[in-house]
């Protein structure tokens, strides 16, 4: 994967020629990640999905990007991530290539789980990343234990968990949350809110007005954030973080924002009022982010096009390679699936 600092942007705002400006930097590695993950996604989605090459289903993050990414360029390095199927930059900035992931879906040993697991179920404990689970909610209980982890071990990481709205109307989600509460777990819990649990619309799920409202009663301080807006979601998650680390327990971000697809590649979200995605296209997170370093000078059209041709490259050569790579041997069924002593 080319490295951020290799996108030919300029080092420094143009409103400041004297120092680098620390947010101009931040802007430029999550434009590149926001756009490697939409662009990775839509070759999965629309081309391989397409061609019948995908192993399983395909779901995506289209319109969601800012709060993966403003979320995960806020943790450290060390922080535990327990990603839902809408956070595939969470494994880039992470170090995952674009091929890995690719392979990934397609079933080949390229893959993180060498072509054991369908999708968007893979991991990689080396680089703090815990497997996706797929009902949603059930991430939640074991997040917070990997937070009481951490707690007895000392450590002053934390663990960052993303669900959707959806998995705030399960048991499990409550009762994660009210353990995480009561031990004081340094554990950040980053809601999702699409507007949609598959065809459910938010109202029809729960009475309360936010998502954000359900953790005063755990005695978890709650705030909503712009879900769209990177810099929003990532300030919020850096006050989160510092909560969890000083010892005060589990902090809840509720991230409002749209589901620009359905459910899933087969889902053509016939449910879903045309109109909504009319408006919701016009938040784009994407776009938004390009405006915000053209109008402060960060980056010119040019500059950022120039970066998205490359970013394009990149994943043409990731995708050649993923399909070369061979299917898993028969031999290595067994392989790395149960635990010898």
């Amino acid at each position: 994967m080319a490295a951020v600092d290799s996108l030919n942007l300029s080092r420094v705002s143009r409103k400041s020629e004297e120092a680098p400006d620390p947010d101009a930097e931040l802007a430029r590695k999550a434009l590149y990640y926001m756009f490697l993950m939409r662009e990775v996604e839509e070759r999965i989605e629309k081309r391989l999905y397409r061609q019948g090459k995908i192993v399983g289903g395909v779901y995506v993050g289209r319109g969601q990007e800012a709060i993966c990414v403003g979320a995960g360029l806020a943790a450290d390095p060390q922080d535990v991530l327990f990603p839902c199927h809408r956070d595939m930059a969470l494994y880039f900035i992470r170090g995952i290539q674009p091929r890995e992931v690719l392979a990934q879906y397609m079933g080949r040993v390229g893959g993180p789980t060498r072509g054991k697991d369908g999708n968007m179920h893979m991991g990689d404990l080396n680089r703090r990343i815990v497997a996706i689970i797929s009902a949603m909610a059930a991430s939640v209980p074991v997040s917070a234990g990997a937070a009481m982890a951490l707690k007895y071990q000392g450590s002053r990481n934390c663990v960052l968990v993303f669900f959707g709205d959806g998995a705030t109307s399960r048991g499990d989600f409550h009762e994660g949350i009210n353990m995480a509460a009561v031990m004081k777990a340094p554990l950040v819990l980053i809601c999702n809110n699409n507007a949609y649990a598959y065809s459910t619309p938010v109202h029809k799920q729960m009475a309360c007005a936010n998502v954000a409202d359900k953790g005063p009663g755990y005695g978890v301080p709650a705030e909503i954030v712009d879900g769209n807006d990177f810099f929003a979601v990532h300030r919020a998650t850096a006050r989160a973080i510092a909560h969890a680390r000083e010892g005060l327990g589990p902090y809840l971000i509720e991230c409002k924002t749209f589901r620009m697809t359905g459910h899933a590649a087969h889902d053509s979200a016939f449910y879903v009022p045309k109109h909504l995605f009319e408006e919701w296209a016009a938040k784009d997170p994407i776009l938004r982010l390009e405006r915000h370093m053209i109008e402060n000078g960060i980056a010119t059209r040019e500059e950022i096009d120039a970066m998205y041709a490359r970013i394009r490259a990149e994943v043409d050569e990731a995708q050649a390679w993923a399909e070369q790579s061979p299917f898993p041997d028969p031999s290595e069924l067994l392989t790395n699936v149960y635990e010898e002593k």
